[in-house]
């Protein structure tokens, strides 16, 4: 049986044998006929006067060259609306159905826009693709490593703001560890030391003091901004010789694999850090969901008191599992100094905490949907620097806007009816 609903409504619930319900949200509907709209209007009242836009899909040095990709602007921009009107119709149909709009359509909807959007914008321009992905990879590190953090804290019941700090405190002892000894793997482990800091205090506060978590989290985040903000002024910068220019990682290409077209500089032509990301990736889901560790951190997650009364300990098992996210975090600051940018300055992460959070929101906190929700908002903020480098006719201040719009976009209005660990956020206190 079914409850239908209004879009202005409350969700719709559809009850499934033996009890079950699922709840549905006019969310994602309005959401998709917001986007079609803007579509409509892109190549409608905003038309550009060109009429091709040029993909450049291969680099000089790939094994197979590619040939350029030229599209009929508006054309192409007309075939793309169909679509994307009737992925909208599809969907409220299936809201008003009491049924979830699928995920598949999700995927497509955004992919169609997208190619919607970057067919508007380099109208009469010529893209390239491959450092538009490489960009997306370069740009999704730092957030990847942070969203790592937050599906362990989070899975463990602990609600982790502070991944912020972390990154900023793993960029700036990096930083200064590795100009001082010259070691980048000194460097970095400098960096998961100063983020596992960050977590202990979280820990603390949260599991033994029972302070709420959000909280101490933001407490930890001003604080760790504060306090690198004052030494990188009145230390760093006296002596920025020693204390401030640490050596970087240089790209490791592996042979081969790193001439494939378009995946291949973007995989394969990277630096260890990047390099270990997938190492990461694979090794939390594969401990969260095949190993003993994985079963007692979800456990003590979802329901402590069970947990309890099998024999686990709560606490210690999420302060130690709570200081491994923030070592991870750390770890992900790094990148920051040792390879992107070569220095640190002040509050040079510009919220990457915050959006790797939503992107454990958006991934509902398993590891390989959050590391694809992460390369969604690296890939907005590597699109951001691409249009400007072409002319694109979007002002730049919405450029600059435009990781934050879609971080909102996604968690807001893609992500749906949610929910995390049942635990997450809540002190234990044995009986």
């Amino acid at each position: 049986m079914s409850t239908l609903t209004s879009p202005t409504a409350p969700p719709a619930h559809e009850t499934l044998g033996a009890g079950k319900v699922v709840i549905v949200s006019w969310k994602v509907p309005i959401a998709f006929l917001l986007f079609t709209a803007l579509s409509i209007l892109l190549f409608g009242a905003f038309r550009r006067p060109d009429d091709t836009s040029t993909f450049r899909l291969a680099t000089p040095t790939d094994f197979i060259q590619l040939p350029e990709l030229v599209l009929p602007t508006f054309a192409t921009g007309a075939v793309v609306i169909f679509i994307l009107i009737g992925l909208t119709i599809f969907s409220a149909v299936r809201i008003e159905a009491g049924k979830k709009v699928p995920l598949w359509s999700s995927v497509v909807f955004i992919l169609a826009f997208l190619i919607a959007f970057l067919t508007w914008a380099a109208a009469g321009a010529s893209m390239l693709v491959p450092g538009l992905l490489i960009g997306t990879v370069t740009l999704s590190v730092p957030l990847i490593f942070g969203a790592m953090s937050g599906v362990l804290s989070e899975r463990v019941g602990v609600v982790n703001i502070a991944i912020e700090g972390q990154l900023l405190a793993g960029a700036f002892s990096s930083a200064v560890v590795a100009s001082i000894t010259g070691n980048l793997f000194a460097g970095l482990l400098a960096a998961a030391i100063a983020g596992m800091l960050v977590s202990f205090i979280l820990a603390a506060f949260a599991i033994k003091y029972l302070v709420d978590q959000v909280i101490v989290g933001v407490v930890l985040n001003v604080l760790v901004t504060g306090l690198t903000s004052f030494f990188f002024s009145q230390v760093l910068s006296a002596d920025s010789a020693l204390l401030n220019t640490p050596p970087r990682f240089d790209r490791l290409p592996i042979p081969g694999l790193s001439q494939i077209p378009l995946i291949g500089p973007m995989l394969f032509n990277q630096t260890i850090i990047v390099y270990s990301i997938y190492i990461a990736v694979a090794a939390i889901y594969f401990g969260l969901f095949h190993t003993k560790w994985g079963l007692r951190l979800r456990a003590v997650g979802e329901h402590p008191t069970a947990a309890d009364t099998v024999g686990i300990n709560v606490n210690r098992t999420r302060f130690w599992n709570v200081s491994l996210a923030g070592a991870i975090a750390g770890f992900g600051g790094a990148y920051f100094t040792l390879g992107l940018n070569g220095a640190f300055s002040k509050e040079m992460t510009a919220g990457a905490g915050f959006i790797a959070l939503a992107a454990v929101i958006f991934g509902r906190w398993d590891p390989i949907r959050a590391t694809f929700a992460a390369l969604l908002f690296g890939f907005a903020s590597s699109l951001q620097n691409v249009l400007g480098v072409i002319g694109s006719p979007v002002p730049s201040e919405i450029m600059l806007m435009l990781p934050y719009v879609v971080t909102i976009f996604a968690v807001a209005g893609l992500v749906g009816m949610v929910r995390g660990p049942a635990a997450a956020g809540k002190p234990y206190i044995k009986s």
